[in-house]
């Protein structure tokens, strides 16, 4: 089976640009990609991976 995760473009992002990256979440990962190459290569991580470093970027 398949999962189809829905992209959400950062908040940073606007239709008049710049255009920043997008974040997708299954089950065990998030993914993140080029919000202007989005047939590109995207980044892989696990949750907790994720979450460590959010926390960490939210607290510097």
């Amino acid at each position: 089976m398949t999962l189809k995760s829905e992209w959400i473009k950062s908040s940073y992002s606007t239709d008049d640009g710049p255009d920043c990256v997008e974040v997708a979440t299954d089950p065990d990962a998030v993914r993140v990609r080029d919000s202007k190459d989005v047939r590109g290569p995207q980044l892989t991580f696990a949750c907790g991976a994720w979450s460590a470093f959010v926390t960490y970027v939210s607290e510097t």
